[in-house]
């Protein structure tokens, strides 16, 4: 639906947002570029790139890449600082880790906005996204004293590297975590979206005081350093398996701390279920955000004789998703837009979207429903170029992309199977992932053949999610590599234990630090 009387609401135009930042922390923005923080203060380093809204394809501002020569500078300065924060007592490390959070709670509508401009996302998800960054940070403050005990910091700084979907509630919550444990922070600003954000974010954390670097830069370029320098204490990945297996071959003879998320194939499977109505309110809420999560269910896996009650209650769920401009309204004072999703992530990646579905049916899936566009809630005129409506394909073939590997966006495959083992197998694609459900009136059955699912979370008849606090959070096989973390685990993580100790993981042999079973 393209309506010529939306609008952008006023007030949250890009140069707004950007104009209330920068009058916030001027001190990390400059004219047409953001800076870098390095040793405690925000550089003009870099040569800057535009970066571009995946929501109407309009310029940003200036991301500046830094070095390798520079971002080592940067990591030298993080292990001086590291050495002094180690030692700063717990009282005020959690006195500075929760005036930061008060003064991000204070900039809430602004970072949430910035998300919806830079990584697309709609105004309730991404608000979500920072609260949960905040109220997750608030209860490790509360509990941290018991979960560290004698626990000390590690020996350097704790080197992240994120992925571009959840700036806040991954990447600054995992931060602020790791500062309350004793360490300081190197983060390196996803290439593809949530820089400016991360900017706002880690301005405000750097006026409390708090030991925080924030780079950009190419990966091929900075992963060497913020991989493999002898100061960096840890090393905390989350990204696709492509680049976490580059990451993954620069820690081998390193030794170092590591915890490296990766995606898997997440799947539902359906055997001997009947609860329909249940299911739906599942399957709506499973789009949120277009699949852009690495907790999403992309992938169907269908008992035969079930195919067509879960056809009628998954169709009118697809044909139901709204979708399109997150910011625009029809009147000045309307709300912003309740969506199901926005754009994806780039215009290059709708195509490879578009593209993997065209290999897909050229391979002889059939198409159940491929959206239009045209019912998307655009403003007259925009360019939609990384927009994508949702798809679902039946039985791909066994060479198509979407069998064996996450789209990471609104597309679904459904795949029918006879038997439970052949619904293990289906379910089991990707050589591991990160969460899969089982919907089954038998629950006893669920749980038996949750034991061969290879994920680390397995829900009964309801999702699971990444959890946080004191729900632990990992990966099976390909999807995960090093200590688990959430709760305990994540300060168990980033911190040091008794000589010998066993930390909780899916670690490689190599490793230094073996699985406890």
């Amino acid at each position: 639906m393209t309506a010529t009387s939306l609008h952008v609401k006023p007030g949250t135009e890009w140069a707004a947002v950007l104009g209330r930042s920068a009058e916030r922390t001027p001190e990390a923005f400059g004219a047409d570029r953001l800076h870098n923080l390095v040793d405690g203060s925000w550089r003009p380093i870099g040569d800057p790139e535009t970066l571009v809204s995946p929501v109407d394809g309009s310029k940003l501002t200036g991301l500046p890449k830094v070095s390798a020569g520079e971002a080592q500078h940067a990591v030298l300065a993080a292990a001086a600082a590291h050495r002094e924060w180690a030692t700063t007592p717990l009282a005020e490390r959690r006195a500075r880790v929760t005036a930061a959070v008060e003064a991000m709670a204070d900039a809430r509508d602004d970072l949430a906005l910035l998300l919806a401009w830079e990584i697309g996302k709609p105004w309730k998800l991404a608000c979500a996204d920072v609260d949960r960054a905040l109220d997750g940070v608030r209860w490790y403050v509360e509990e941290i004293e018991g979960m560290l005990g004698d626990r000390t910091p590690l020996d350097g700084p704790v080197s992240n590297i994120a992925s571009w979907n959840y700036p806040m509630s991954v990447l600054v919550h995992a931060e602020l975590v790791q500062l309350l444990a004793g360490n300081a922070v190197v983060a390196k600003t996803p290439s593809q979206g949530g820089a400016t954000c991360l900017t706002l974010a880690h301005a405000l954390m750097a006026r409390e005081g708090l030991p925080v670097t924030l780079l950009s830069g190419g990966g091929a370029e900075l992963s060497s350093v913020l991989v493999r320098s002898p100061e960096v204490g840890a090393l905390a990945f989350v990204g696709g398996r492509s680049n976490g297996g580059k990451v993954a071959a620069g820690l081998l003879d390193t030794g170092k701390r590591h915890m490296l998320e990766q995606e898997g194939l997440n799947a539902w499977g359906i055997w001997e279920f009947s609860d329909w109505d249940g299911l739906a309110a599942h399957l709506k809420k499973g789009f949120e955000y277009g699949k852009q999560r690495c907790t999403a269910y992309p992938r169907y896996v269908v008992q035969r004789e079930l195919v067509d009650r879960f056809l009628a209650t998954y169709l009118p769920v697809v044909q139901s998703l709204r979708f399109g401009h997150p910011l625009a309204v029809e009147h000045d004072d309307d709300e912003l837009p309740v969506l199901d999703f926005g754009p994806v992530i780039s215009a290059g990646k709708a195509t490879e979207l578009r593209d993997r579905v065209a290999d897909a049916m050229h391979r002889g899936a059939v198409p159940l429903w491929r959206g239009s566009l045209a019912d998307g809630r655009f403003i007259a005129g925009q360019d939609t170029s990384a927009y994508v409506a949702p798809a679902a394909l039946l039985s791909p073939g066994g060479a198509s992309a979407l069998m064996h590997s996450e789209p990471f966006g609104p597309v679904d495959t459904i795949v029918v199977v006879d038997s439970e083992a052949e619904l293990l197998a289906q379910m089991n694609a990707s050589n591991g992932a990160l969460v899969a459900s089982l919907a089954c009136d038998d629950e006893d059955k669920a749980r038996r053949l949750a034991r061969e699912v290879q994920a680390f979370k397995v829900g009964i008849n309801s999702p699971r999610s990444r959890g946080d606090r004191a729900e632990p959070f990992g990966g099976r096989g390909a999807s995960w590599l090093g200590c688990f973390v959430g709760g305990e685990l994540l300060v168990q993580a980033v911190t040091q234990g008794p000589a010998g100790e066993l930390l909780y993981g899916n670690f490689p042999e190599h490793s230094r630090y073996p699985a406890a079973i």
